[in-house]
C-alpha cells in the first residue's frame, strides 16, 4: 500500500489540559465567585486533582457521642458496679408481696369512698328505724290513751362516765409479729369504740405505748388516736400508770359518777361498813382468785398480748413480780363452754362494760361472747339466741388477748369515726 493511501495516526491529545479546561467550564457554569488557577504546573501536576486527593476521607465506621464516650472509658469502668447477671434474682414470695402492696395502695381511695358510703347508709338506716319506732310508740299511745307527759318521759342517761379504769398493758412488743401487731391495734380500736358507745363508760389508758405498736398508729392509722377522747397513751409501764389512775377517777366533775351496777356495789359496801379505797387488779386466767364484781375507783389491767397461747402464764408472772393483785373473770361459774375460754382484748373490756350496765355476769357473757364459742348458761335462765355475738375470735392467751382476723387501716378508721 502506498504511503498516500495509508491513514495517518490520530494525534494524541493532552488529557490533563482537556480535564483542566472542562473543570474550569463547570466552575464558571455553577456561578462560583472568584477565579482558580487551573494551569498545569511545570512538573505536569494538576492542582484540581491534587486538591481532590487531599480531601478529607469519609469515616465509614463513625460512632455517636455516647458510644465514643464508652469507647474512651473502655476498661476504666468501675469493677464495683454489678452486672445484670451478678444481681440476685427477686424471690417469688417477695414479688407477690410487692404486688399486694401495690394493689393495696391503688385501691386506697376506693376503700375510703366505700367506707363513707357504708357509714352514710348506716346512719340513714338508723334514722329510719328510729322514726319507725317513734311512729309505733305514737300509735300505741293513742290506743291506750296515755297523756302527753307520759309519752315524753326522758330517756335513761347514755355514755355516762363512771369512776373506774381499764388499763391495757402493751409491754409485749418483742413477742409479737406484724400480723399479731395488726390484731392488737384493731382490738384496741374496738375497745375504744365500745367504750364510747356504752351506757356507762370507763376511763381508758394504754401503758408501754411505743415500738411497733406506736409506729403502726403513727403511720398506717395516720395518728387517728391523737383525736381520741377519754383515753391516755403512756410510755411508762403499768405500775407507773396505776399511780395516776386514782387521781383522775376522783377528780370532779370529770372523774365520774356512781351509777348502774357501781352504785349497787357501793351501797352494799356501805351497809357492811367495808367502803374500801379501790383496788388494782391484773386480769389473767392463771389466777386462782375470781373477780366477783367491779369496785368504784379501781383499775383493772388487761394484758395486751396476742400470742395464740404461746406464752402461758406470762401476765400472771409479771403481775406477781410487781406485787399486783390478780383475778380472772367468772366464766366457769356462769357458762358451760364447748371450747377454750379464750377472749380478745375488746371482748374482755366489753364484758365489764356490760356488767356496769346490767350488774349480771351471766347476761354480760351471753351478750358479748361469740356464738362460735358455744357458751350456755348453767342455770339456762337466759335465751342464748338473744345475746350471742357473732364477732371474730381466735387463739390467744386466756382473758388477755386473741389473734383476730387480718384487718386493715380502713376498719380501724371506721371504728374510730363511729366513736
Amino acid at each position: 500500500m502506498d504511503e498516500e493511501e495509508r491513514p495517518s495516526k490520530i494525534q494524541k491529545l493532552d488529557h490533563t489540559l482537556v480535564s483542566t479546561k472542562r473543570d474550569q467550564e463547570m466552575a464558571n457554569s455553577n456561578g462560583e465567585s472568584g477565579t482558580l488557577d487551573f494551569s498545569v504546573g511545570t512538573d505536569g501536576s494538576n492542582p484540581v486533582r491534587e486538591l481532590k486527593k487531599t480531601s478529607l476521607p469519609i469515616e465509614l465506621n463513625s460512632t455517636g457521642p455516647e458510644e465514643q464516650q464508652q469507647q474512651q472509658l473502655g476498661g476504666c469502668a468501675s469493677d464495683d458496679t454489678p452486672s445484670t447477671e451478678q444481681r440476685p434474682a427477686m424471690s417469688k414470695s417477695r414479688r407477690k408481696k410487692l404486688l399486694r402492696q401495690e394493689r393495696w395502695e391503688a385501691g386506697r381511695e376506693d376503700r375510703k369512698a366505700l367506707r363513707r358510703r357504708k357509714t352514710k347508709e348506716r346512719r340513714e338506716r338508723k334514722r329510719a328505724e328510729k322514726a319507725e319506732r317513734a311512729n309505733e310508740e305514737d300509735a300505741y299511745t293513742n290506743e291506750v290513751g296515755e297523756t302527753q307527759a307520759a309519752k315524753h318521759q326522758p330517756n335513761p342517761p347514755q355514755n355516762v362516765q363512771v369512776p373506774i379504769t381499764f388499763l391495757f398493758d402493751c409491754s409485749f412488743d418483742d413477742l409479737m409479729g406484724d400480723k399479731e401487731m395488726k390484731s392488737l391495734a384493731l382490738q384496741l380500736t374496738r375497745s375504744y369504740s365500745d367504750n364510747r358507745h356504752a351506757r356507762f363508760k370507763a376511763h381508758l389508758a394504754i401503758s408501754s405505748f411505743g415500738g411497733k405498736l406506736k409506729e403502726r398508729f403513727d403511720t398506717v392509722l395516720a395518728k387517728q388516736h391523737q383525736s381520741w377522747k377519754g383515753i391516755g397513751f403512756y410510755a411508762e409501764d403499768f405500775e407507773a400508770v396505776t399511780k395516776k389512775t386514782d387521781g383522775w377517777m376522783r377528780q370532779k366533775p370529770n372523774g365520774g359518777t356512781l351509777l348502774g351496777a357501781l352504785r349497787k356495789s357501793q351501797t352494799q359496801h356501805e351497809e357492811s361498813n367495808d367502803l374500801g379505797d379501790g383496788e388494782v387488779v391484773y386480769l389473767t386466767s392463771d389466777s386462782d382468785a375470781v373477780l366477783e364484781e367491779l369496785k368504784p375507783y379501781s383499775t383493772y389491767i388487761i394484758g395486751g398480748l396476742v400470742d395464740k397461747n404461746r406464752h402461758k402464764g406470762l401476765c400472771y408472772r409479771r403481775a406477781m413480780e410487781k406485787g399486783v393483785k390478780t383475778a380472772k373473770l367468772p366464766i366457769g361459774e356462769f357458762l358451760e363452754m364447748n371450747s377454750r375460754s379464750v377472749l380478745a382484748i375488746n371482748h374482755v373490756s366489753e364484758i365489764m362494760l356490760k356488767w356496769l350496765d346490767l350488774g349480771d355476769w351471766g347476761q354480760a357473757f351471753m351478750e358479748v361472747i361469740p356464738r362460735r364459742k358455744g357458751g350456755v348458761l348453767k342455770n339456762n335462765s337466759y335465751d342464748a339466741d338473744d345475746g350471742l355475738n357473732d364477732e371474730f375470735v381466735a387463739g390467744g392467751e386466756d382473758l388477755k388477748a386473741a389473734d383476730g382476723e387480718s384487718e386493715d387501716a380502713g376498719k380501724c378508721a371506721e371504728l374510730a369515726s363511729d366513736a
